[in-house]
């Protein structure tokens, strides 16, 4: 089948409510920003001019006509997103602490996101794609599970690169032995592993964030790993090399959410455009340090899905360096 798409992603659609400043009362603002990771991606991709179409669902509400309706006005295809006329649009609250890190209060037991079903995945728009995209959030409930097993299992026969970020969020599950073991299904069907430090020491033990990653690219035979260190930039892990790129400290940093996201779609980008088969050390170099850079844009603004860099913004900070 023809490729009509570059990537697909499927996961959680919701609004992250961001703090915004204070009222006159002396009460936190909160603004209501388009979020979910893997929508962030396809935002990120969409501003690389490439063509991305999404699949879950939020709620028949006032929040979840303005997710489909934001996510449209991005490009990004929205026939996969299905409408849940009982349970409403997911929410979550991002707490953010004074260096710009932040915490979740999720409003999702249940969201509308987690009532993907199985027979709601269009096969049509997985079977059409070159990546598929997914995270763990998909698989916190036995609905939206069963769904993202479907998903994987369509790509895998179509064979199409898989692409896997667990964005473990503690919160989200009533137990975190449940958490580790999605993680290692994610881990074990994708080509390419974007993965947190926090995440590596979560689920090998290891406080040096190098080892764990190559411990878990061995253990699943994963192509291509890149571990992100925050603040201290990215490692790519390809064909027993390992690459660092340096980070984009920003001091006009602000908060941290959709910064993974971003990096994410600038690995999918560089994966795009130069194939996965047979990269070399300074072609992942110039993958990672593009992707740290628009990691570090993002930081300066509030939400991620509707204010993405463009790549302007990317190659200007790329050659202030």
């Amino acid at each position: 089948m023809e490729n009509n798409y570059d990537v697909v992603a499927l996961g959680e659609l919701l609004i992250d409510f961001t703090e915004n400043g204070q009222s006159n009362q002396g009460n936190p603002i909160l603004e209501a920003n388009p979020g979910g990771a893997p929508c962030n991606v396809l935002a990120m991709l969409q501003k690389y001019g490439h063509k991305t179409a999404f699949i879950g669902k939020v709620g028949k509400d006032n929040f979840g006509e303005y997710l489909r309706d934001t996510v449209a006005s991005l490009g990004i295809e929205t026939s996969g997103l299905c409408m849940d006329d009982v349970i409403p649009t997911t929410l979550a609250f991002v707490h953010t602490k004074p260096d710009g890190d932040r915490s979740f209060s999720f409003y999702r037991n249940p969201g509308a996101d987690v009532m993907l079903r199985e027979e709601e995945v269009d096969e049509q728009l997985i079977a059409g794609t070159k990546i598929f995209h997914f995270g763990t959030l998909s698989m916190t409930h036995p609905s939206c599970e069963a769904a993202t097993r479907k998903a994987i299992d369509l790509a895998k026969a179509n064979q199409k690169l898989i692409s896997f970020d667990p964005n473990l969020r503690p919160p989200l599950w009533s137990d975190l032995a449940i958490a580790k073991e999605k993680m290692a299904y994610g881990m074990s069907k994708c080509d390419i592993l974007k993965i947190s430090d926090d995440e590596i020491t979560f689920f090998t033990g290891c406080t040096d964030v190098l080892e764990g990653a190559k411990e878990i690219q061995k253990m699943y035979g994963i192509p291509l790993v890149c571990a992100t260190l925050g603040k201290d930039g990215s490692y790519g892990l390809y064909g027993g090399e390992v690459v660092e790129a340096a980070p984009f400290v920003n001091p006009n940093t602000i908060e941290t959410t959709g910064a993974g996201d971003t990096f994410m779609a600038g690995v999918l980008h560089g994966i795009l455009t130069h194939g996965l088969e047979g990269l070399t050390k300074d072609c992942l170099q110039e993958i990672l340090t593009e992707a740290n850079a628009a990691a570090s844009i993002i930081t300066t603004r509030r939400g991620a899905l509707k204010v993405m860099p463009s790549v302007e913004e990317i190659q200007a900070l790329l050659h202030q360096s």
